[in-house]
């Protein structure tokens, strides 16, 4: 339920500024590592190839998809998991909860991936999981796919009280087309946006209110002649802004991550079969996405990027095809690490104490923590083979 404050401590709060720990991103100082956390590998369910989204809502609940149609819940941090949706078909892509018992996963649709024959783009739980349905109420041209959830608390002002709503947007796909599903009251409702006139491609979205947004795509549907792209909004969707666009073709923007409101980060995958072109670069804007910067990541043709995720301005790491890399610097150093391989979406879970723990997912599910003293310390995993994006 929305909390209302009343017109006193509105007045307070638009001349001072009131902040949401749910909706406001941390400072750079905020997040630290607690002592002795390190990335662990937790017991799942074996999977060959990449696994593309995690989700926790706290340090003991959350969840994860695959593309093999199946949702597994865990109430105790991931040690344990239970597989609360099997449906074969389905490439489930994307998910995100709201809060305990409602939330969201989306997949990628038909003519993409062989065997996906669901054209649901989206599905909705209202009992944590136990029981997924189609959302019907989508409007406008149907949307084909589902890559990434997004969703955000945001305060507005409501008939004189200050209010707080939930936003969520769910983006897609990869190979086109590009649509962006939008909601304003937390999934009851929503809109439909063409992206087509400003990307070909969605992968991934991040929003910071009902205003202001970035979207990370690609130019064209052909890869070979595509760019990495990514567009921002500050009217809500309504109309996009070019922040980016590599100068090479056979690229793609793929994830991105927000430490803080200014500082951002983004991953660049390349295709190029020149295997001359073998330097991989992030991307970084310190103006909340209105110019972006390239940076190298490692020259390696072997590596493809994925999955980034950084806790503060300086600690983050990139999940790639052979593995994971770290940096301390903000991303002018990287060292690997065993991430596990292909590493698609890399969450920060904030304690509310400064700290933080990480969850990481490709053929894997990582996490990074304090690990229990009766977890092994795990092996490097097995190289799996992967397909299209």
């Amino acid at each position: 339920m929305s909390k209302l404050l009343p017109l006193s401590l509105l007045i307070s709060c638009l001349i001072a500024g009131c902040a949401s720990p749910t909706s406001s991103l941390p400072t750079a100082t905020q997040l630290t590592p607690v002592k002795d956390a390190v990335w662990f590998k937790l017991p799942t369910e074996a999977y060959r190839g990449k696994q593309d989204d995690v989700f926790f809502l706290d340090a003991q609940l959350g969840f994860y998809v695959n593309g093999i149609g199946k949702i597994y819940r865990s109430q105790d941090g991931g040690l344990n998991w239970k597989m609360v949706l099997n449906q074969p078909g389905t490439y489930f892509r994307a998910i995100g909860m709201i809060d305990a018992r409602h939330g969201f996963a989306g997949n990628i649709g038909t003519d993409y991936f062989p065997g996906v024959t669901d054209e649901t783009p989206l599905y909705e739980t209202n009992d944590g999981g136990e029981t997924w349905q189609a959302v019907k109420n989508l409007p406008g041209t149907a949307v084909k796919g589902i890559c990434a959830i997004d969703i955000v608390q945001s305060q507005f002002i409501n008939a004189g009280y200050l209010d707080e709503r939930t936003i969520v947007h769910a983006g897609g796909r990869v190979g086109s087309p590009a649509q962006l599903l939008r909601s304003l009251d937390g999934g009851r409702n929503w809109v439909n946006i063409d992206m087509r006139p400003w990307v070909a491609s969605i992968v991934d979205v991040k929003f910071f209110d009902a205003m202001n947004g970035v979207v990370f795509a690609g130019s064209d549907p052909d890869i070979a002649k595509s760019h990495a792209l990514i567009v921002v909004t500050h009217d809500g969707g309504k109309t996009w802004d070019k922040a980016y666009e590599s100068p090479r073709a056979f690229e793609m923007t793929w994830k991105g991550s927000f430490p803080t409101r200014e500082v951002g980060y983004a991953t660049v995958q390349n295709y190029n079969p020149d295997k001359e072109e073998n330097q991989r670069r992030i991307l970084k804007t310190r103006d909340g996405g209105k110019t972006w910067l390239e940076m190298d990541l490692v020259k390696d043709a072997a590596v493809r990027e994925f999955g980034i995720g950084f806790a503060n301005e300086n600690l983050g790491w990139v999940g790639t095809t052979t593995g994971g890399f770290e940096t301390r610097d903000g991303g002018t150093t990287w060292n690997r690490l065993d991430l596990g391989r292909y590493v698609n979406k890399i969450r920060i879970l904030p304690d509310g104490q400064g700290h933080f723990t990480a969850f990481a997912i490709g053929a894997d599910v990582f996490k990074f923590a304090v690990p229990p003293a009766n977890l092994p310390v795990p092996t490097p995993t097995v190289p799996a083979t992967v397909g299209k994006p």
